[in-house]
């Protein structure tokens, strides 16, 4: 009996045991991106509301150095003729009215021919008009006599100048037209010359070739101011416009920046592309860029309102950007954000904020260094 009491109290007492056991709730586990620090570290802390401010981006897009098309000149023979001399060489700098090539043209022999007998026609007329106004004034001719060869005279006046004009189309200069007419010497060469002075990036023709006046035989370019193009995609054509300033990577000279402001905007969209074509203009003095050569044109955009954080509040933490949001009581959450890069000490909010919170300014860094501990003590 007294042993049966015995086992009716051990079991009642494990059973007791159980019953207090099931009742017990397990505390949940403490967030670790959540952390309360001490008062004197807490005292050490800034905290300041998230702010806005405008901000301007900055465009980055692809281009590349090209000629100042206003310094460019195509240079093609004014009549058809065969080559027989060039004197400009790729590359060589030139002056303007620099002999570059000679071309042999039997149209220019025919064309110098009809102006000498535009000439001599001219003043045989000029000579029967002055005797028939004598004849005319001596009563030995009449009126119409006097008048018919007048008219012919102006007739022929009329018919120089054309065979003049021609000459002159042709690149035969006045002086040149002039000295025909006195000495009556045909020369059926004609020169090339350059336009402007620059050097010779282009040359097609060849020793004995036949030209045509629409052939363009020699490019020449004035490289002391070249372009810097580039495209900018439709999207962000809003944020740019004439007069911005921008800056030129070339990675020929090393990334070296050149400043320098739009001078253009293109008003038409490519079709293809999807792209608008912008356009700065660069001292080129020393020759160190050369057309054709990469750049990557960096425009600083139009000023917008945007929500910024000090670079002191950013912790990185796996590889990710974080701030601390203050949460009361004295507790702040580790938050991740992602951001821009830094500009003048603040970074553009670009997701993971509201706007209303309250974020640690300065100390984010002694702060996580407190909830790292913490959450390895806690481990």
């Amino acid at each position: 009996m007294k042993k049966a009491l015995i086992l009716l109290l051990t079991a009642t007492l494990i059973a007791g045991c159980n019953k207090d056991d099931k009742n017990t709730v397990a505390a949940p586990p403490a967030d670790p991106a959540l952390v309360t620090p001490a008062p004197e570290l807490l005292a050490q802390l800034k905290l300041a509301p998230l702010s806005t401010q405008p901000v301007a981006e900055t465009l980055r897009v692809a281009g590349r150095i090209d000629f100042d098309e206003q310094r460019l000149a195509r240079i093609g023979a004014t009549i058809t003729g065969r080559v027989t001399d060039i004197d400009a060489l790729l590359g060589q700098e030139v002056k303007k009215g620099e002999v570059l090539a000679r071309l042999n043209s039997s149209e220019l022999s025919t064309q110098q021919l009809a102006y000498l007998r535009a000439r001599a026609q001219l003043e045989l007329n000029r000579r029967n008009a002055e005797r028939a106004k004598s004849l005319f004034e001596a009563d030995v001719i009449g009126a119409a006599e006097l008048q018919r060869r007048q008219s012919e005279f102006q007739i022929s006046v009329a018919e120089t100048r054309a065979a003049s004009d021609q000459l002159q189309l042709l690149g035969v200069t006045p002086a040149s037209i002039e000295r025909l007419g006195q000495h009556g010497a045909v020369n059926s060469l004609t020169p090339v010359v350059s336009t402007l002075n620059g050097h010779v990036v282009e040359r097609k023709l060849a020793q004995g070739q036949v030209v045509q006046p629409a052939d363009a035989l020699f490019v020449v370019a004035d490289l002391s101011r070249l372009w810097a193009v580039a495209q900018v995609p439709e999207q962000q054509v809003s944020q740019v416009k004439v007069g911005q300033s921008v800056s030129i990577e070339v990675p020929a000279l090393g990334n070296e920046k050149l400043v320098g402001k739009l001078i253009y905007v293109g008003q038409t969209i490519n079709p293809e592309t999807r792209t608008v074509l912008v356009r700065t203009e660069l001292d080129n003095r020393d020759g160190r860029l050369k057309p054709a050569m990469l750049a990557s044109m960096l425009i600083e955009a139009r000023a917008i309102e945007r929500q910024v954080v000090p670079a002191s509040a950013v912790v990185r933490e796996n590889d990710e950007d974080h701030v601390f949001v203050a949460q009361g009581d004295g507790a702040f959450l580790l938050t991740k954000v992602k951001l821009a890069p830094e500009q003048g000490g603040q970074r553009v909010v670009l997701s993971g904020l509201k706007g209303d919170e309250k974020l640690v300014v300065d100390g984010a860094f002694h702060l996580n260094n407190e909830r790292n501990r913490k959450a390895m003590e806690g481990s």
